[in-house]
């Protein structure tokens, strides 16, 4: 190779997002140097995006089998038994740098690909869900756009395909001022006599594309998903993808017609790097060879290179590996619902990744070398701003003067606040089996025609692994399993999304390794098996830095009976009010330290994960006993916000009387773990209060409701609280819509 050539291809690898060490490992599985299609195809299929080459080593520490699972790790989604020969997959997926440039059609793409990776499950897609971060609104007026923008997209997606939104979270920090995080979560059932996987099987059999015409829509998108974000990113445009969700709705309606046959053998979302990366993983899986012809692939733009077909991104489409034979009764099928259906390659038995154009060879690799990207396994050190939050004492801030004041704050904060804002934009209930609607502390979905239902839950707080990400990352699964017992669910298994910033810094590998640490501690703990998930790297700009790091938790729980669906609002005056666990002097790494105090510091809170275990157990079994009227768990702000919202929703008042001896302040807004607020009827009182003491549970009757619409909390013969309900409810239900400077 001359020098200028050799100056040419090395520019071509590293645009393309391959290291030279990369480059060279390729070209020795291939035992010569690449073409411009070969390199297409290794450059996205290692990209971190696809080839998860910096969290692969890691996942070795996730629990992923249990006694519910049907389907772990490995497939488009986890599946997990819920009796009756019935299962239910979920898994939730990122969509950050897309909607970070463009955040309506990035954020409505994320929510169509999730769907598709459920229906190639053969499930048919009953709710999603989303968790989204912003940069604090404040005068910014383009973190406004983005927030209505991401909103807008994920609502008209939605929406317009007929799958629910039935819940979520939206949390605010300047950790992501510069990038946004978006992501969203779907759930699907099934018989489990219906499952499909991602396989090509059976030499000869046919490749067919179905669903949408192929564009430049989606370009690169997962090396474009695998880099930072930088001021250079408006280059990128053509890497965001663009949706059609009624195209999506006739998709899902036709796959699921054509599954009921005996045709498809195997299946797989076009997500990722397109065709490329659908059919290279399901040929390896099959330990076959697989050729396409892209002159086969409907296109709806003219003199598309072979490259370019192979790695559009564009959206509504799926792989299906039909029986040889049953193409045209597939394409009968497809075309009813006027879509297309056509075959653009066949299964082989050389283990071969072959592109042809028009017949002729235009890539030639080994399957196997495009599925085996290389990975890093980094240096950790412990970031540097922990050295500081650590030393972080209560004593260093003071007790506000004015309690009541600080909790209309609190409930006015755009993290607590009602999102009704939010959740008016989505159709929660098309389909007419969502039973708690989105604002509760988990989504109820019901199994249609039976007795039975599904909880669903998303949570995050980077906050809390940005100050500890071991214990903060199990925290997050502990409260996603919190709200899953405390609305009548047993907490089955989770869906992981890993939001980190660039893992090539070490302190930021030390966030990633010690998070996943964190969550597969509870995970184990609390046996919900990580059944899939997701990894965003290179979430930073070089104008805010890196985001905090941010794990998020996808959660699926059985509700066994309709009769046991709970919820967090007071129902009758006169109710008991008892606090479950004990509340210590903590502070750190807490709501209020950061909104009242300015101060993100301090350690995040204990967990002992033996005594969460038992806590959740006692709690789903006394509400499967029907002793509780209502149960709420006690998080983000505290005792104070947790009550202030089950007499919110309850439109009822409460007295409480405590005798903790802590600081007023980390009495009432502290976050101390494994804490629940139930109410009860006078029958039950003792009932309760008995069992606790026989499971060795922390139970107190500290208070009851009562109809005089107001909320006092007193400790030691001390009155800290005393404020109308009225107060609350505007601070409460108003906040996000003057946030967004919009009326009811």
């Amino acid at each position: 190779m001359t020098e200028k050539k050799a100056e040419m291809e090395e520019k071509i690898w590293r645009k393309a997002g391959l290291t030279d060490s990369e480059y060279e490992l390729l070209t020795k599985h291939m035992g010569r140097e690449p073409n411009t299609v070969e390199l297409a195809l290794y450059a996205q299929m290692w990209s971190e995006h696809c080839g998860y080459t910096h969290t692969r080593p890691l996942f070795k520490h996730f629990l992923t089998t249990g006694t519910r699972i049907v389907q772990g790790p490995g497939e488009n989604a986890g599946i997990v038994d819920i009796d009756d020969d019935e299962v239910i997959t979920f898994k939730l997926e990122s969509h950050n740098h897309p909607s970070a440039i463009a955040p309506f059609q990035g954020a409505a793409t994320g929510v169509g690909g999730i769907i598709r990776d459920i229906l190639a499950m053969g499930a048919y897609p009953i709710a999603s869900l989303n968790s989204l971060h912003f940069g604090h609104p404040g005068e910014r007026g383009h973190t406004r756009w983005l927030i209505s923008e991401v909103i807008h997209g994920i609502g008209e997606y939605g929406n317009c395909v007929g799958v629910p939104t039935v819940g979520g979270e939206v949390r605010f920090s300047d950790a992501y001022k510069g990038n946004p995080l978006v992501n969203a979560m779907c759930v699907g059932y099934m018989k489990k006599s219906e499952i499909k996987k991602a396989i090509a099987t059976g030499v000869g059999n046919s490749l067919m594309i179905v669903g949408n015409l192929t564009g430049r829509d989606g370009m690169g998108g997962a090396s474009f998903a695998s880099k930072d974000l930088d001021e250079e990113n408006d280059e990128d445009r053509g890497a965001i993808q663009v949706g059609d969700p009624f195209m999506e709705k006739l998709l899902i309606e036709a796959c699921l017609e054509v599954f009921d046959k005996d045709y498809v053998v195997g299946v797989q979302d076009m997500g990722a790097a397109g065709i490329l990366s659908s059919s290279v993983e399901t040929a390896s899986k099959a330990g076959n060879g697989v050729e396409i012809d892209v002159a086969l692939v409907p296109k709806r733009e003219e003199a598309m290179r072979p490259e370019e077909v192979m790695i559009s991104e564009s959206q509504e489409r799926m792989l299906l590996i039909v029986k040889k034979g049953t193409e045209d009764k597939v394409n009968q099928i497809f075309h009813k619902w006027d879509l297309h259906a056509v075959v653009i390659g066949q299964v082989t038995d050389d283990g071969m990744y072959r592109v042809l154009e028009d017949g002729k060879t235009v890539g030639e690799v080994p399957v196997w070398s495009l599925m085996d990207a290389p990975t890093y396994i980094l240096d950790a050190e412990e970031p540097a701003h922990l050295a500081e939050t650590m030393k972080f004492k209560n004593e260093d801030v003071e007790v506000p003067a004015d309690l009541n004041d600080t909790l209309l704050k609190l409930l006015a904060s755009p993290d607590i606040c009602s999102k009704t804002w939010v959740y008016r934009q989505y159709d929660h209930r098309v389909q007419m089996n969502t039973v708690v609607k989105p604002g509760s502390d988990a989504a109820i979905v019901r199994i249609k025609g039976r007795d039975k239902a599904v909880g669903i839950t998303m949570d995050s707080n980077g906050r809390y692994c940005y100050l500890n990400p071991k214990r903060g990352a199990a925290s997050i699964v502990a409260e996603s399993a919190r709200n899953q017992v405390v609305s009548g669910a047993e907490p089955i298994a989770i869906t992981d999304g890993l939001n980190f910033g660039n893992p090539e810094r070490p302190d930021v590998y030390y966030q990633l390794e010690q998070s996943i640490i964190g969550l597969s501690d509870a995970c184990r703990a609390l046996n919900t098996p990580v059944i899939g998930g997701n990894a965003s790297l290179y979430n930073q700009t070089p104008e805010f830095g890196s985001i905090y790091p941010t794990p998020i938790i996808g959660m699926t729980g059985l509700v066994k009976s309709l009769d046991h669906v709970m919820t967090p609002e007071f129902k009758d005056a006169g109710d008991f009010i008892i606090m479950l666990g004990e509340t210590k002097d903590e502070l750190g790494a807490s709501e209020y330290l950061d909104r009242i105090h300015g101060l993100v510091s301090g350690d995040v809170p204990e967990l002992d994960l033996e005594l969460e275990a038992k806590s959740q157990q006692y709690v789903l079994e006394i509400i499967r006993k029907g002793l509780v009227k209502s149960a709420h768990d006690v998080g983000d702000g505290g005792i104070s916000v947790a009550l202030a919202e089950s007499c919110i929703q309850g439109k009822l008042g409460a007295d409480i009387s405590l005798d903790v001896d802590v600081r007023d302040d980390s009495l009432l807004f502290g976050e101390t773990q494994t804490r629940f607020m139930l109410s009860v009827s006078e029958d039950n009182l003792d009932a309760v209060i008995d069992l606790a003491a026989e499971k060795g549970i922390e139970a107190a009757v500290v208070g009851r409701v009562n109809d005089n619409t107001r909320i006092t909390v007193n400790n030691n013969n001390k009155k800290l609280i005393d404020i109308s309900l009225d107060a609350c409810a505007d601070a409460f239900n108003t906040a996000f819509d003057k946030l967004m400077k919009t009326s009811n």
